[in-house]
């Protein structure tokens, strides 16, 4: 059940033509649609017609699940502030509305471009964080067996997460198998995982205020020969994109570098997200690798 004909009732009432919606709260009680964070998808609703922008991470799970709203894909090189403008052009609207705790006017750059470089203190709590997680996998991995279900697997990496040391998640757990190993945001379901399945693994841990995040792709059983090709693809994908983020490096250039890797084996039209992105307190920092980010990647602090 979604809420996009509520919101469009009270626009008239508040003086608007439609209503932007960015944030994961008011996002999942628009659209019913569950996403990791703030900025993986954008709403407009107008009253008349409704939008729901979101990249190729999500796709596959929206057309699916949203209902009543009009299904846009946000490319890699494409912004969301230029779907907006086109919304805005071909729906005539001049008033728009917006979450004031949610959209700032001014951004807190000097504080953004501090974070991005690590101090000591703050890549020894992120090394721990992922310390905890590497073991809680490792022990993971030495349980699954066909017939447990992904919200299974999630609870088990959960609770050994946390005896582990950590104070939290970072997000929760992406536990994803078989077909559902599509969408590389999945909620944990109740499917029983079979031999032969491709399982993602994305999680995370937060030590000491700071985050891990770690995703890892395991064959369950057995991997055919196109899953093997698959899997070392990416492997060396995200290797090439690591040897290549470096100090001074453009950020642009990190993601061409895994892209170029992925587009050789054939598979580029699928590559439709960034390459990476940072971490630290929050789960997303900047700076990312991606076609849109033409700076350079910073220096230590």
């Amino acid at each position: 059940m979604n809420h996009f004909k509520a919101i469009g009732t009270q626009l008239q009432k508040y003086g608007l033509d439609a209503m932007l919606i960015t944030s994961q709260a008011n996002g999942y009680y628009a659209s019913s649609f569950p996403t990791t964070g703030a900025g993986d998808s954008l709403m407009v609703v107008t009253g008349n017609r409704n939008y729901f922008i979101t990249d190729s991470r999500y796709t596959e799970a929206a057309q699916k699940q949203v209902k009543d709203a009009v299904l846009l894909e946000r490319a890699n090189a494409a912004s969301y502030l230029s779907f907006l403008k086109q919304i805005l052009e071909e729906n005539g609207i001049r008033k728009l509305g917006f979450e004031e705790e949610a959209l700032t006017v001014k951004t807190s750059k000097l504080l953004t471009e501090l974070r991005q470089s690590k101090d000591d203190e703050e890549i020894e709590n992120m090394k721990a964080a992922q310390r905890i997680a590497d073991k809680a996998l490792t022990q993971l991995l030495e349980e699954i067996r066909p017939e447990m279900t992904e919200k299974e697997i999630s609870a088990r990496l959960q609770y050994l997460m946390m005896a582990g040391g950590a104070e939290k998640n970072s997000f929760d757990p992406i536990i994803a198998s078989g077909p559902n190993s599509s969408l590389p945001h999945a909620v944990p379901t109740e499917r029983k995982i079979s031999a032969g399945d491709f399982l993602t693994i994305d999680f995370g841990c937060v030590y000491n205020g700071y985050c891990s995040d770690t995703t890892r792709t395991v064959a369950v059983g057995y991997a055919t020969d196109e899953m093997k090709k698959v899997y070392e693809t990416v492997l060396q994908a995200q290797l090439a994109g690591i040897a290549k983020a470096k100090t001074g490096v453009i950020g642009r250039e990190v993601h061409e570098a895994a892209h170029d890797v992925i587009r050789a084996a054939g598979y580029g039209e699928y590559f439709g997200h960034g390459f990476g992105h940072s971490l630290g307190i929050e789960i997303h920092e900047a700076p990312n690798f991606n076609t849109r980010n033409n700076n350079p990647m910073p220096d230590r602090a």
